[in-house]
């Protein structure tokens, strides 16, 4: 029997063709079985139509899929000219551009496997990545990324080369080592020459089962792992996008959360190379409210830090309005939450609402969409961490559908998401096709699908603990199934709280009720073994500097802020208020405001600005201790 004969049925949607039952292997997308296929395809399909835009110096500049093939070729190429054999890994130091999805994609069409590393990751960060993962060449962004290399050098001993990819700063360089990417696509060249049908003949080796990239965990829970993703869990999830949340070829899309990690991986590098999108790389994650406004997106993702800033930013420009536009603005998103739940609850909203609401979109809420950059905006989606439903309501209340999906790096993306013509608040939506959800006794959320990763790199012990037998995931997330198959998450296993009397709470719900303020950024329910709930709270500085401000509140420092008697009242003043919604025993009895500004570089938040819970309790133990008071010694 051949490959063709074993094949299930094939369909074609919006041009694609595919597998048609994708939880039956082996898959196919558009005929191919890997992404140096289905990329050699695209590029020679699609040519000189734009594949992505970046700005050099205030000008957004085009690429063309010819530009792409051409510079992931000659990286390829060059990197076989230095050595690099199938199999083995290339780690990549860089913030999001082009450059790093022309090596992810050089890499894996001479099979090789890309492993991103985070730029806010330590020296002493990246030296655990690089030797765990037996890299054998590093790519880095620019001065800064390449000082931490040369701080570790004798500690990395399997490298072979270093590639920089931009010289500013470094001119005059020079190390035995360390290559500029010019001088790689140099080399790349020559051994073009020689080799003119190398590449392709290395792009026809690749295979399905082969691991494509290394994606290392954000390291919550232990020491970083790389997951092994292969090309079949790649070609699954691009099926699982078409049959979920397709893009179109004239769609424009934003990059700009972090290429290492696995959902940006889906949608900027995966997705695009199945339905042919346009990519637009942000200046930088501080610049990205500005790039979404110039570029305004179709398709936008984001992990709900973002997607609360937006709001965030929406409540400030509100309250420094004119009274007039204060009011019109709350009778426009009040209208919209009328609008909103009506469908939510039946379906459709009534002709006169419906009416009303089309007022205040034409006077209001139009406005507000272009100014924010979503008056293009076929659908948000958001993933990563839990998100408010309330924050959810406000999106489509002004007229905005940001969908929730979840996922994780052992999924290869998505697990489940919800759907435009399909779309529940408060839940992460249905099953992708062809995969399947079961709920463990202990109440664990598992998952089995064709995108479930190949395993742990060189750790087959974690593997064992993650996979079943049986092939099931272990996500060690909590939750429940609705009737109509739509899944909930409620929180981590490990997070579980059990409180003195017994009682098992999930903060997860809390914590997110909390941060539906715009005072509020995070937050962190304490109350394991104890008597009752508190809390750590993180303030938004930008809102509640604000709010400072115009009531002459004195303070010159974020500390000097966190310590205001007035910004305290405000924050209790959202305590009390999230407790209304909660059981007695799920309130909250007293609060610490955390008074450091913490990025991604410090240990309590992960390169996606999710809280390290652990972290965040161990380094405030005192503060903890503090509103325990006996009980904690």
């Amino acid at each position: 029997m051949t490959i063709a004969e074993k094949l299930p049925p094939m369909q074609t949607v919006r041009g694609h063709s595919f597998n048609a039952d994708v939880g039956t292997g082996p898959f196919f997308f558009d005929g191919c079985d890997t992404l140096p296929k289905l990329f050699r395809r695209r590029c020679g399909e699609l040519d000189q139509k734009i594949a992505h835009r970046e700005k050099d110096y205030g000008i957004w500049l085009a690429y063309t899929w010819a530009d792409y093939w051409e510079h992931a070729r000659l990286i390829g190429l060059g990197l076989l000219a230095l050595g690099l054999k199938r199999g083995e890994v290339v780690s990549i130091l860089s913030e999001d551009n082009k450059e790093w999805i022309y090596t992810d994609l050089g890499v894996q069409c001479v099979g090789g496997i890309a492993s991103g590393v985070y730029t806010t990751d330590s020296a002493a960060q990246l030296t655990y990545l690089v030797n765990d993962s037996d890299s054998r060449f590093l790519f880095v962004e620019n001065d800064e990324q390449l000082d931490k290399y040369l701080s570790v050098r004798d500690q990395m001993p399997g490298l072979a080369r270093v590639v920089v990819y931009d010289r500013d700063g470094l001119h005059g360089f020079e190390d035995d080592k360390v290559i500029f990417l010019d001088d790689l696509y140099r080399i790349g060249r020559d051994f073009l020459k020689e080799n003119p049908e190398r590449f392709d003949e290395e792009i026809a080796r690749s295979d399905a089962k082969d691991t494509a990239i290394l994606v290392y965990t954000s390291g919550t829970t232990g020491p970083p792992k790389g997951a092994m993703i292969s090309h079949e869990n790649i070609i699954a999830s691009i099926i699982g996008a078409v049959l979920t949340l397709p893009v179109e070829p004239t769609d424009e899309q934003v990059c700009f959360l972090p290429l290492c990690h696995i959902l940006e991986r889906l949608i900027t590098v995966f997705v695009p190379l199945g339905l042919c999108s346009t990519v637009n790389f942000a200046e930088s994650p501080e610049t990205v409210f500005d790039n979404v406004r110039e570029v305004s997106p179709h398709v936008f993702t984001a992990v709900p830090r973002v997607w609360e800033k937006v709001y965030s930013r929406v409540a400030i420009m509100a309250s420094e309005a004119t009274p007039i536009g204060r009011w019109a603005y709350k009778r426009a998103v009040a209208t919209g939450m009328k609008r909103a739940e009506a469908i939510e609850e039946r379906g459709t909203a009534p002709a006169l609402l419906n009416l009303a609401y089309a007022f205040w979109d034409f006077t209001v809420l139009r406005n507000m969409r272009r100014m924010l950059g979503f008056d293009r905006l076929r659908r948000g989606t958001t993933g990563a961490a839990p998100i408010s439903p309330d924050l959810l309501k406000w999106y489509r209340a002004i007229g905005v559908t940001v969908l929730e999906g979840y996922g994780m790096t052992e999924s290869s993306g998505v697990i489940s998401v919800n759907l435009i013509e399909n779309n529940k608040l408060g839940t992460v939506g249905p099953v992708v096709p062809g995969a399947e959800l079961r709920i463990a006794t202990d109440g664990e959320i598992q998952y089995r699908g064709p995108n479930v990763f190949k395993g742990y790199w060189k750790k087959p012990d974690k593997t064992a603990e993650t996979i079943t037998a049986e092939g099931w995931l272990r996500t060690g997330d909590v939750g429940r199934l609705d009737n109509e198959g739509f899944l909930t998450i409620t929180g981590r296993l490990k997070d579980i709280i059990i409180t003195a009397g017994g009682k098992n709470i999930t903060p997860a719900e809390i914590e997110n009720r909390l941060k539906f303020s715009p005072y509020v950024s995070d937050a962190v329910i304490i109350g394991d073994k104890r008597k009752f709930l508190s809390c750590l709270i993180m303030i938004d500085q930008e809102n509640v500097e604000k709010f400072a401000q115009d009531r002459r509140v004195p303070f010159n420092d974020f500390k000097s802020l966190c310590a205001a008697q007035e910004v305290r009242d405000l924050i209790a003043g959202v305590v009390e208020e999230t407790n209304r919604e909660f059981a007695r025993v799920e309130q909250i009895k007293d609060f610490r405001l955390i008074d450091v500004l913490l990025t991604a570089e410090d240990e309590e938040l992960t390169a996606t600005m999710k809280l390290k819970r652990g972290f965040v309790e161990k380094k405030h133990k005192a503060l903890i201790d503090e509103m325990y008071g006996r009980e904690a010694v």
